[in-house]
């Protein structure tokens, strides 16, 4: 059932440093309650060499640059190369890859962001997956919350999940493109290489090589 939401059909595992937390699940939110603790798991085996602890729970790797106004809360990684700008807020259960950008106001919460992503202006990701290269652009947001505050459903076409999860944001594949101020709502699941048009209001399962256009039109890419 909705084999597009697989790991396997969403992420390359080798670009993050937190593949060991995927091993043995089916859907990439399955991990969301277990990140903290892989999170302490992890940390006190990382290379001395090139990762440092600065505070509890927290490892930032030495080549991480980090604006002296950004707040960071663990448990926490941030992975080589990465820069976190002004006023970020990193609240905690958070595994940040290589050479991302979490920029200006971002806040993140409870995530898995996987190698070369950009988060750079006004963000909110909380609980969520960012897989390798994907990109939120200025002001979009994963909404992980239901208003009436039941258990997050994930619907395709051809079925649905239930997840038994009250907090579920956005799972994003490999190469997604955001769109400026779109909200993504709880259990939002979008395919590899899909591009979401600005001010979007996205929900659902978003196959994967398409254009979101709005809801009821998407659109498959096609190469010229």
């Amino acid at each position: 059932m909705l084999e597009e939401c697989t790991i396997e059909n969403l992420y390359d595992l080798n670009e993050t440093i937190a593949r060991e937390l995927f091993q043995g699940v089916t859907y990439p939110w399955e991990v969301l309650p277990r990140i903290a603790d892989f999170i302490r798991k992890l940390g006190p085996t990382l290379d001395p060499e090139k990762f440092e602890k600065r505070g509890e729970e927290i490892w930032i790797a030495k080549s991480v640059k980090i604006a002296p106004t950004a707040e960071l809360n663990g448990p926490l990684i941030i992975d080589e190369d990465t820069e976190v700008r002004q006023c970020a807020f990193i609240r905690g259960k958070a595994i940040i890859g290589k050479n991302c950008v979490i920029g200006n106001s971002t806040e993140i919460k409870n995530d898995v962001i996987f190698n070369h992503v950009q988060v750079p202006h006004y963000n909110y990701v909380g609980d969520s997956i960012l897989g390798f290269h994907a990109h939120m652009g200025a002001g979009s947001i994963t909404s992980n919350v239901k208003a009436d505050r039941t258990l997050v459903v994930v619907k395709g076409k051809d079925g649905h999940i239930e997840t038994g999860l009250k907090k579920f944001g956005a799972m994003l594949g490999d190469y997604v493109e955001i769109g400026c101020n779109t909200v993504m709502n709880p259990g939002t699941v979008i395919g590899r290489h899909t591009n979401v048009y600005p001010l979007s209001m996205v929900r659902g399962v978003i196959p994967g090589n398409s254009v979101y256009k709005k809801q009821g039109e998407i659109v498959e890419k096609y190469e010229t």
